[in-house]
């Protein structure tokens, strides 16, 4: 055992929150968001998912982050000096960063093999039939470009808080949010006359994007709508995994808390809207609403066909996009083994270098399994939350069990403790000792006690395939 390491700390506001932000702005809102506004009736979508970020979002967010500063523990002990009793919860957070970093540095991989392609002058190649699937498939190179990732997030994780994971997101997301800003305006003006002859704008496209479509609405379609946006809320704002805890036990008493979970909802959620802005109407222009409808192969399939039509510059664009896709993936990946790493130093009284050395050894094996899922270890399997048409690997074990079963089930857990047994005045006292005022006081009360419990019972539902039965 090592002596046991001063815990450090984000510098102030801004570094929590730009540490924050990057943790929450991820694959999730490049890649995830787009085909679901894209499958969920556009603007229809975009008016449900930003109803539950102000409220259902808000909660669970608060509730994290608060938890964290509150204990300045990670989600193990941080639950067990909130109750004694629930310290088994803290244990079952814990586990969901531990899933989800075995197979988050190959998505980082994928990504990264994509920058390449692009930024070499090979987006041409990159727009092929089977060039995804070619590429996944092949034992060697998705191993090595996982093992990249994974080394690159580990370096970040090894020189600590400040010197690694703030100094990392201060310069990654102000370049990230230039760079989508950049592109969605650019895929406004795009125009494209199509084989049949009919031209397309980028501008008709963003018009599909957020007018709600309301065209043969039943309530079984609207559930699936609300579901698939309460899901996508878990995916982007990093709650109910522990992330959130341990990131919020780094930030100051003299913090703002009410004011920095307001700009972190801000920053994630214009990411996301933004990412949907800046793929979408291109889609549309290049390939109409069928090509919006490539489901999760919008990015890595229908995009670099995209890029290719738009000939010479499409190389510009595809690398601009993947380079920030590539951004977007590290952050995160930087902050879910963050999570672990630090529960990790509590529990052992371990120094973060010996802790994190000792990590990256034991991702870097589970990194090559999970990549190797698609050839060496390639099974099917069919999961709950997928399609009659769909079989899942290794990767899409790990995602369901972390994403679409425990996280669901750990935010009911939470609630319940929050609202019924410790009590809703434990988060909001720590929130008001460094704020004017809890402004959504009210409104965090009533959804911490009555609302979220039960939103999060009907997602965990979900989960298991019984939702489908009922409806």
């Amino acid at each position: 055992m090592e002596k046991k390491e001063k815990r450090g700390s984000f510098t102030g506001q801004l570094g929590f929150v730009l540490a924050a932000a990057g943790s929450a702005v991820g694959v999730g809102n490049l890649w995830r968001f787009p085909y679901l506004a894209a499958k969920d009736g556009g603007g229809l979508f975009l008016l449900v998912y930003l109803v539950l970020v102000l409220t259902f979002g808000f909660t669970l967010l608060t509730s994290d982050i608060t938890i964290g500063r509150k204990t300045k523990k990670s989600a193990i002990l941080a639950y067990e000096i909130m109750h004694p009793k629930w310290k088994f919860l803290g244990i079952l957070t814990f586990l969901v960063p531990v899933l989800i970093m075995t197979y988050y540095a190959v998505i980082g991989g994928w990504i990264a093999k994509y920058v390449v392609s692009f930024v070499t002058g090979h987006g041409f190649a990159a727009a092929e039939d089977g060039y995804f699937t070619g590429f996944i498939t092949n034992p060697v190179e998705s191993v090595v470009y996982a093992v990249i990732f994974m080394v690159l997030t580990s370096v970040i994780i090894f020189n600590g808080v400040e010197g690694g994971i703030e100094k990392c997101s201060r310069i990654i997301m102000p370049v990230l949010l230039l760079l989508i800003v950049a592109i969605s305006i650019y895929s406004l003006t795009i125009s494209h006359t199509g084989a049949d002859g009919v031209r397309r704008t980028g501008l008709q496209g963003f018009l599909v994007y957020v007018t709600p479509d309301l065209h043969g609405l039943t309530l079984k379609k609207f559930m699936s709508i609300l579901l698939d946006a309460m899901s996508q809320l878990f995916f982007s704002l990093s709650v109910s995994m522990g992330i959130m805890i341990t990131y919020g036990s780094y930030v100051k008493k003299d913090v703002d808390l009410n004011k920095s979970i307001g700009q972190i909802e801000i920053f994630d959620t214009g990411v996301a809207l933004l990412a949907g802005m800046a793929i979408i109407p291109a889609v549309f222009a290049f390939s109409g609403i069928d090509g919006m409808n490539a489901g999760p192969g919008l990015m890595f399939v229908s995009l670099p066909k995209v890029f290719a039509s738009m000939g010479f510059i499409g190389n510009f664009v595809g690398a601009a996009f993947f380079i920030m896709a590539a951004f977007a993936t590290l952050t995160s990946c930087i902050s879910v083994l963050e999570a672990i790493v630090s529960n990790c130093m509590e529990i052992f009284h371990t120094t973060r270098k010996a802790t994190t050395s000792v990590l990256t050894l034991v991702y870097l094996a589970a990194s090559v399994v999970i990549a190797l899922g698609y050839s060496l270890f390639y099974f099917e399997i069919r999961l709950p939350n997928m399609g009659p048409t769909q079989n899942g690997q290794l990767l899409d074990i790990m995602d369901y069990i972390s994403n679409s079963v425990m996280m669901p089930f750990i935010s009911l857990l939470s609630t319940i403790l929050i609202g019924w047994i410790v009590g809703p005045d434990w988060i909001a006292g720590e929130i008001e000792s460094s704020s004017e005022s809890f402004r959504r006081k009210k409104l965090y009360y009533v959804m911490i006690r009555f609302v979220c419990p039960v939103i999060m019972a009907v997602l965990f539902v979900q989960s298991t395939g019984i939702m489908d039965r009922i409806f």
